[in-house]
């Protein structure tokens, strides 16, 4: 089993920015994909950024250049540094980690941003 704890939440002001981590711990093994989604209220789940097979990185085009993805292998941490937030950046941030076609998911943490 796989298990991800997520931090790094909270309330900030528009521009502001947030840090996100993420560790996993359990029968990690090989990872194909770790990285981070969001659901706002009444939208669906939508990839934010992700670092697959441990190197190459994906954004949304809607935080290219705001946002950057990090992953530290020797703590199977993940890491999303967010920079010029938005209102519309406000959602749940849940951690996701890819392993052999079966997809683990964090609790979820709220990130708000206030005009």
């Amino acid at each position: 089993q796989v298990q991800l704890v997520e931090s790094g939440g909270g309330l900030v002001q528009a521009g502001g920015s947030l840090r996100l981590s993420c560790a996993a711990s359990g029968s990690i093994g090989s990872i194909n994909a770790m990285g981070w989604y969001r659901q706002a209220p009444g939208k669906q789940r939508e990839l934010v950024a992700r670092v697959v097979s441990g190197a190459r990185t994906d954004y949304a085009d809607s935080v290219k250049g705001r946002f950057t993805i990090s992953r530290d292998n020797a703590k199977n941490t993940v890491y999303l540094q967010m920079n010029s937030l938005k209102p519309e950046d406000t959602a749940v941030y849940y951690c996701n980690l890819a392993r052999w076609g079966v997809n683990y998911w964090g609790q979820g943490t709220q990130v708000t941003v206030s005009s």
